[in-house]
Parts: structure tokens; sequence; C-alpha cells
């Protein structure tokens, strides 16, 4: 039985894995030309913190710019007048919080990450989402800016109260993150469709819709018409199809490819981007229309980078 039992040993000792020592270049890639959050977010990298600190320190530069009209506070409301903010965080470990429909909060990226930690829910919305955000501690700030208020009262001169594809300027921050472990960590925090029907949310905090993270393969963001990234389940779509072996950038477009050949598509007439990072380190950003671009940091600098898109003629 001893030897029996030694065999059995030596059989498990070889076949545990060799760990090598592994040097981890911090990344951070952001939607669109958002040098100074995705900064933010690496100088949290270069001093060792966490890739979830990151996400979440970078996307609150963007919510406290007020010259930021589609994230935080400053942003466009809607039809009514009401700013209302979305964001949602998720970490290496497959954990996910989010906040929709938030009024009356800046820093819903940061709410969100209260409720992934401190409660038993993944997703709060509306009212009870700002009423937990003041118990902890969060202050109640007005949102709508002079700025947005007068583009408002412009908007409803000239538009009609309905739901047009396309004629609301709109945008999200996503961001991805690597740490020096090797860690994944994403965020996305927007104030959605400019002059949006009351109480509409798009892709942006919806886990696999504007973010998703699986640590074991990379992760990804979205940002554009979120209708059309949730009916495609647009951010889980592509790591599911980096998991597969393709790299993110070969990912990302063929996430696109299911938007632009799905019947009837309106594609011509509206805009869908994606971001990805891969365990690998290795990036890639796509869209359907050009203008798109996207932010990396790595290796010490910050590099805009213009999509390469689907609409070339």
């Amino acid at each position: 039985m001893i030897a029996c039992n030694s065999e059995q040993n030596k059989k498990q000792v070889s076949k545990a894995p060799i760990v090598e020592d592994v040097i981890i270049k911090p990344i951070v890639i952001a939607t669109w030309n958002t040098p100074i959050a995705v900064n933010e977010a690496a100088k949290v990298l270069e001093s060792g913190g966490t890739a979830l600190d990151a996400v979440e320190a970078g996307c609150r530069i963007e919510e406290a710019n007020i010259d930021n009209q589609t994230v935080g506070i400053g942003a466009l409301p809607d039809r009514d007048g009401n700013v209302t903010l979305d964001a949602c965080i998720m970490d290496d470990k497959g954990n996910y919080g989010a906040v929709l429909c938030v009024e009356n909060i800046t820093h819903v990226v940061s709410v969100a990450r209260k409720v992934m930690e401190e409660t038993p829910h993944a997703i709060l919305v509306g009212k009870g989402a700002e009423e937990f955000a003041v118990s902890e501690g969060f202050k109640r700030e007005k949102l709508l800016s002079e700025k947005s208020k007068k583009a408002w009262e412009n908007w409803k001169g000239t538009s009609k109260y309905q739901p047009i594809i396309n004629i609301e300027n709109h945008d999200t921050i996503g961001m991805l993150a690597v740490d020096k472990k090797g860690s994944i960590s994403g965020a996305c925090t927007t104030s959605g469709l400019a002059y949006k029907m009351r109480g509409r949310v798009g892709d942006s905090p919806v886990i696999g819709g504007g973010l998703f993270i699986d640590n074991e393969i990379g992760g990804a963001a979205a940002t554009g018409l979120g209708e059309e990234v949730l009916k495609t389940v647009g951010s889980f779509l592509v790591v599911e199809l980096m998991r597969q072996g393709k790299t993110p950038q070969e990912a990302c477009k063929e996430a696109i490819k299911r938007i632009v050949s799905k019947p009837n598509s309106d594609y011509k007439n509206f805009q869908v981007a994606y971001i990805a990072v891969n365990k690998k380190g290795e990036i890639g950003g796509y869209s359907i229309h050009e203008w798109f671009s996207y932010n990396v940091y790595r290796e010490g600098k910050t590099k805009n980078i213009t999509s390469d898109y689907y609409l070339k003629t």
C-alpha cells in the first residue's frame, strides 16, 4: 500500500505545471480619445494597483469632466430634461455590478463597484440605485449643466418626441486594463443616447453587451448604438471569439460583421464599435463607420489609434 501511494504521488508531482516568472507590462485601452482618463488608469497600474482600481479611476475622470456631454456631470439629458446615467464594472474573478437610470449622482462607476462588492445583487436601478449611493456616502448634485440645458432646449424646437435612430449624438467610455499580475478588469460609464425616451437603457451597463471580462481569455467593450450591441450580445461575442482562437482584432471585426449582416440591418445609419484585449496583451478595435478611435497605454506611452472600419464605400 505504501509503495502504491508513493507511485501515485510521483505521478501527481510529475504532472504539476512548471510556473515561470513572466513580466507583465500594464495595458489600458479605452474607447474614443480619452488620454487623461487612460493616463490616470495607467498611473494606478504602474504603482502596482489592480486592473479593477485602474478602470474605476480612469472612468471617474470622464464622469467629472463637465465638458464631456456623454458621461457624468454635464451630460445631455433625456427628452424630458433629466440626466440619467448608467455604468457597470467587472473584475478578473467574474464579479459584476451595475447601476441603470441613476439621477443626481456623478460617479456611477463607483456606485456600480459598490453594488458588486457590498450587496448580494448585480444590478440596481433608478431611485433605488440613487438611494443606495447616498447610503454609501455619495453626494447628490445637479448633473444638468447650462451648456447641456441650452442644447436640450434647442433640440426641443426642432425634433419630434419619438425615437429616431441616429439623430442624437451619443457616446460611452468603455475601458479595459491588464495589471502587472496579468489580471484583467473593465468598466463602462455613460449617459446613453442624448434626448432618449425616459427610462431608456442601452448596452453600456449590461453584462455581455457593453462590457465583458473573462480573465482566462480577455475583455471587450462596446460603444455606439446600444440597441444593436444588445441584439448580438456584442462584448460577450468578442470574448468568445477570442476563446475560439481569434485575435482581438479579428474578433472585433467578426462582431461588427454579425451586426451588418443581419436581415434588414440599417447599419448605414448608426455606429457601433468594439475594443478588445486578450491575455497575451494583444489589442484590437473595429467599427462600422470611420471616425472611431481608441486610446491605448503600454510601455509608458499613450497613443490614439484610428480604428479600421467596415463601411469603406
